[in-house]
């Protein structure tokens, strides 16, 4: 592996939504915590003391309250707005560092470092920063390819000890000790349907897959990405960042803190909500959709029996973003595929056939009515000024999710409302 210039590096905030947690209250500080999942079904992310006790992800909640040391344990209901204020925040630190990144997730990012001559002690000056400013702990990978730097990251996590958090790929032999070490089924971009097929003919490590298989092989079985990430892997620049590209279909759906039957008015409530936000999505990034569909779902224990699910599309009259026109067809879908008897667990709305706005195909009378797309300007105008859903529609709710979250934090990092107090 040649020495480079460019290097890759991921930030990966350590038990992320419990690190934001403990942010606003320190006194969960080395005690067993666990975030739960949407209206508190069951465990989606733990800390270290809670993993120690045998807690699991996808641990249902009801068992581990009928734990014996149930009482040391804290349940915490998942607080999105919390956690991607402080993934934002974390992201903008490390644009200090790497001008240019790429946001991986909530709570990992890829930069690219360059000219940096001791680029492990610039890491662990952005790693004190992250931690110094927000309060979350990190690691971080370098090397010189993205696949290289997840391994890194990953051995950077798992021996704390002996990186201190950061830890570089940066020669061959480094690359080559990090490859025998990563077993394939934690090799980054590599399914569990393919790690199942490579164990079976005897690649247990991510250095078996680089040296023990033909070109021919990985191209034939695993196609041109896997072909891709051997490269990568093989410590020759593959993996480059991704162009962000606008969506081609837009959801938003919920489940609710209880099963609907006969409430249409609570259903159709939900329904317009979520048509406003997709609408509002459409327009950030510029775009407009020709089909929307609207569905209703039952018990997921139900969900091998017929009629589990009810969904329905339909065309708009033309490519829009327009929340009145969404909305209006929304609530007809709904009104179609309605049904009293239906025990409802869960709804959503979905848009697709999505342009961006210098390709619609406008009709004779024009692409989008002209007072919509004046109203919604305005709309969209006052709510970036006075705070999202200041102005709203009629038949929505303020709240997009209404949810089981009874145990759940302030947003002390985004609503000056449940700012924290010091007395």
């Amino acid at each position: 592996m040649q020495p480079h210039n460019l290097m890759y590096i991921i930030v990966d905030g350590n038990n992320f939504y419990v690190s934001c947690e403990r942010v606003g209250n320190p006194s969960l500080n080395n005690k067993p915590v666990a975030v739960m999942s949407n209206n508190d079904g069951c465990a989606i992310a733990m800390s270290n003391e809670a993993k120690a006790i045998g807690i699991k992800m996808g641990d249902p909640t009801f068992k581990i309250r009928e734990r014996p040391d149930a009482g040391n344990i804290t349940l915490l209901s998942s607080n999105y707005a919390l956690y991607g204020d402080i993934s934002a925040r974390m992201v903008d630190i490390i644009r200090l560092f790497a001008p240019e990144v790429e946001v991986y997730s909530i709570d990992e990012c890829f930069g690219k470092i360059h000219g940096v001559i001791n680029y492990e002690e610039k890491m662990r000056e952005l790693r004190k920063t992250i931690l110094q400013w927000i309060g979350i702990p990190t690691c971080i990978g370098i090397a010189p390819t993205k696949s290289l730097a997840k391994a890194a990251n990953r051995i950077a996590k798992k021996f704390p000890e002996h990186t201190g958090g950061v830890y570089a790929i940066d020669s061959e032999k480094k690359r080559i000790n990090a490859l025998k070490w990563l077993e394939i089924g934690d090799v980054w971009g590599i399914g569990n349907a393919h790690a199942d097929r490579l164990r079976g003919i005897g690649i247990k490590t991510a250095y078996d897959f680089t040296k023990d298989l033909s070109n021919d092989w990985i191209k034939k079985n695993m196609a041109i990405v896997g072909f891709r990430l051997c490269r990568d892997l093989s410590g020759l620049p593959t993996l480059d960042f991704e162009d962000v590209k606008d969506k081609k279909m837009i959801a938003h759906t919920r489940t609710f803190d209880k099963k609907r039957r006969g409430d249409f008015p609570y259903v159709k409530e939900r329904v317009s909500t979520f048509a406003a936000n997709v609408a509002e999505k459409l327009r950030v990034q510029k775009s407009f959709a020709a089909t929307v569909h609207v569905f209703i779902q039952g018990d997921y224990k139900h969900r091998f029996l017929p009629g589990y699910s009810i969904g329905l599309a339909s065309a708009t009259d033309y490519p829009t973003n327009s929340t009145f026109e969404i909305k209006k067809t929304a609530i007809k879908i709904l009104e179609a595929i309605w049904r009293d008897d239906f025990d409802i667990a869960k709804t959503g709305v979905m848009v697709s056939g999505i342009t961006p706005a210098p390709n619609v195909q406008t009709t004779i009378f024009g692409y989008e009515k002209s007072k919509d797309q004046v109203a919604m300007a305005a709309i969209d105008k006052l709510n970036l000024k006075f705070g999202r859903h200041a102005i709203r529609f009629g038949g929505e709710d303020r709240k997009l999710h209404k949810m089981l979250r009874e145990h759940l934090s302030r947003n002390y990092a985004s609503n000056i409302n449940e700012i924290i107090e010091i007395r």
